[in-house]
């Protein structure tokens, strides 16, 4: 099972068809979920893949499970695989890596005559990139009963259309639900320039970060831009000083063996908006992540006294309100070992470490063992079209992939 033909090349060469699927001038992907090019790119996988025996399983949130039957119909299936959606302005290899490579240990068993234990099942969860509906891993989370289906059927996007009304307009709403996963892989860029910085060429994921995002408000007075500045309640200033506190928190977060939090302000809405007005209100999101709960929750707790402080002194009205909330996540270790065995075997340099980024795979952990693994990517460049790897670097993940899809199934 170990000599089945795996093709590096053939997998590089699939990661760049697929890229013309949403392809953008600038070399990268917008290729968001539930449009018609996210559609077009599924279909895509079920041609290959049905052509490979596979049959296709759809659930109501559009998750595909293309699933390979086993010598023993009666064990549940490994399942493997991870997202083809993509940021507005993403890249190549972001979550498709992990499709592609599962469509290629698929590919080179079918080409061996080779039959697994148990049935195999390549998976792409839709919206794990929350970029057109909110939050992320929207898809997984359904699956996995973490989100009501209510809840992420009726999630709007900027223009109001519905995740509902798109997933089916496209034609990928099922009503079956997934077959049951004994085992859950996910391949994908590290995200992060770890592995390319220390020169290993895999990553083995022990653990995600536990995350807790926020919604702020604040709220002053609006001013003309002329008017004196003794007096004024900027709510926009009054932000600037929490905002810089969010990096602050983050830094002095340190946990015992050393791992510091992480604090992003990624979005902010500014009312009125207007050149010659200070504004008078503020709502900012706030993104913190630590692998010690312990820490996360007093970086909230640091949060919520900053704001507060920053109120008193500014005359304004700082409101911190809990929106979503991740808990810290182990990786099976029967899958760890697994995959240590592999990049022994194949004589790789590997290291172990953990993710501060959401993946497909955290959520699926609640539910099913599961284990990650990390390939480098340029200078730890992702969400972003200049996103690039190496045909070396993806075809050590695919090696390691596959070899602890056939241990596990069998």
């Amino acid at each position: 099972m170990r000599n089945i033909p795996l093709s590096g090349a053939r997998l590089w060469a699939d990661l760049h068809e697929i890229a013309r699927i949403g392809g953008t001038p600038r070399g990268g992907c917008n290729r968001q979920a539930l449009t018609d090019l996210d559609g077009e790119a599924r279909a895509w996988l079920v041609e290959r893949a049905t052509a490979l025996g596979c049959t296709l399983h759809l659930d109501p949130f559009g998750n595909m499970a293309l699933l390979r039957p086993g010598r023993d119909p009666a064990r549940k299936p490994v399942a493997f695989g991870s997202h083809l959606d993509t940021q507005p302005t993403g890249g190549k290899f972001d979550g498709v890596l992990g499709v592609l490579a599962g469509l290629e240990v698929l590919r080179a068993l079918h080409e061996a005559g080779a039959e697994t234990e148990a049935p195999l099942m390549l998976v792409n969860f839709t919206n794990e990139e929350g970029a057109r509906f909110s939050p992320p891993m929207m898809g997984s989370g359904a699956a996995m009963g973490i989100f009501p289906p209510e809840q992420v059927l009726e999630t709007t996007d900027a223009t109001g259309v519905s995740f509902g009304a798109e997933l089916a307009r496209i034609g990928w709403r099922g009503s079956e639900t997934l077959p049951e996963m004994a085992a859950f892989l996910e391949l994908h860029i590290e995200q992060g320039p770890v592995l390319e910085r220390e020169g290993k060429s895999v990553g083995i994921v022990t653990h995600a970060l536990a995350q807790r995002w926020y919604d702020v408000v604040v709220e002053g007075a609006e001013a003309h831009g002329g008017s004196a500045m003794a007096g004024r309640r900027d709510a926009l200033v009054a932000a600037s000083h929490l905002i810089a506190a969010v990096e602050e928190i983050a830094i002095a977060a340190r946990a015992p063996d050393g791992e510091l939090g992480r604090g992003t302000v990624g979005r902010i809405v500014v009312h009125p908006d207007s050149r010659n007005v200070a504004p008078g209100r503020v709502w900012f999101s706030v993104d913190t992540r630590h692998g010690d709960p312990a820490q996360l929750d007093a970086m909230g707790e640091a949060l919520r006294a900053r704001a507060a402080e920053i109120a008193r002194a500014r005359d304004v009205t700082i409101t911190v309100s809990d929106f979503w909330h991740s808990p810290p996540i182990r990786f099976d270790a029967a899958l760890l070992g697994h995959l240590r065995a592999s990049v022994a075997r194949r004589g790789l340099a590997a290291k172990e470490m953990p993710t501060g980024i959401g993946h497909d795979a955290v959520y699926v952990a609640r539910s099913v063992p599961t284990a990650m693994i990390f390939v480098p990517c340029h200078g730890g460049l992702s969400h972003n079209e200049a996103e690039s790897i190496t045909p070396e670097w993806a075809e050590a993940g695919l090696l390691v992939l596959a070899d602890t899809i056939l241990e596990a199934a069998q």
